[in-house]
């Protein structure tokens, strides 16, 4: 039986990453990312929900999610999936777009989380062997913004929505900012209500509508990111834990893994070394987070 492995690397200037990776038994508790994120299925297949239905990626087929875009994700059968992931901060996607157009450009919106592009496969491939392999710079920028604007021109509208505020959005934004303000403190939902002048089932309701998951996992997708921010600075990981509301790193790392995909000691690794190949590395929780090579 193959183990679940997985290969991340990160660019230590700009907001990019890039993941590799081979899962059968694992799966991806509900979440979302602050990036654009850019997959292909190599082998086999997963399956996922996003966007309230359920698709999935087959082998060849090119997964495309929005900022903040929740969704899950597991191995459609128990031969598990291979896919390739690049993840990209909207203001680089805004900076490709303009640097193809000569203009500034709004941010694309990608209406159909799954794909069946060939040649929108093929550029993505292109540019995650450009990140996980020594490449000259000036390649990866070339094949960036390509890729970039081949995504955009086939598969996205011109920019991203932004819809009038209504009242359940004011609420939702309301519980939302009392969250990031109070990161480890251990909030209830009257709290929330509190904040936002309803009750508690009227602010469970928006929260959720607006941001595709309830407040305790967006409480903990922050402290997540946060956790990532701090790993990624040269923050012990003991210390990380603590410092985003985790009993201890074990907690951490359990969290980390259903949301991340691998391990706290595996991002570690990849903000610290970027352009070293290595072998698989097992992203399941037993591997209580020794820190393993990485790309």
């Amino acid at each position: 039986m193959r183990q679940d492995w997985s290969r991340y690397w990160r660019s230590p200037d700009r907001p990019i990453e890039a993941m590799h990776a081979h899962f059968e038994q694992h799966v991806y508790h509900r979440h979302s990312h602050e990036t654009y994120s850019f997959g292909v299925t190599e082998t086999g297949a997963q399956s996922f929900t996003c966007r309230g239905g359920a698709h999935t990626s087959a082998a060849g087929m090119v997964m495309a999610f929005n900022p903040e875009d929740p969704h899950d994700g597991h191995a459609t059968n128990p031969l598990g999936f291979t896919y390739r992931m690049v993840h990209i901060g909207p203001d680089l996607v805004a900076d490709a777009l303009a640097d193809a157009t000569g203009r500034p450009a709004g941010l694309p919106l990608f209406t159909t989380p799954v794909l069946d592009d060939p040649a929108l496969a093929g550029a993505l491939r292109a540019l995650h062997a450009s990140l996980l392999a020594p490449t000259t710079a000036l390649r990866r920028d070339e094949l960036l913004t390509a890729t970039i604007t081949h995504l955009v021109r086939r598969a996205a509208t011109t920019s991203l929505p932004h819809p009038r505020p209504t009242r359940s959005t004011r609420i939702a934004r309301q519980a939302r900012q009392l969250l990031h303000a109070h990161l480890t403190d251990d909030l209830t939902i009257d709290d929330l209500a509190t904040a936002a002048g309803t009750t508690r089932y009227v602010v469970y309701r928006a929260f959720r509508t607006e941001y595709g998951m309830p407040p305790s996992d967006y409480q903990r997708q922050l402290r997540l990111r946060t956790a990532r921010t701090l790993i990624a600075t040269g923050t012990p990981l003991a210390e990380a834990a603590t410092a985003t509301g985790f009993a201890d790193q074990s907690h951490l790392t359990r969290w980390f893994t259903r949301y991340f995909g691998l391990t706290p000691g595996t991002y570690r690794q990849a903000t610290r070394t970027t352009t070293t190949a290595a072998e698989p590395t097992s992203t399941h929780p037993a591997s209580h987070d020794t820190p393993p090579r990485t790309w």
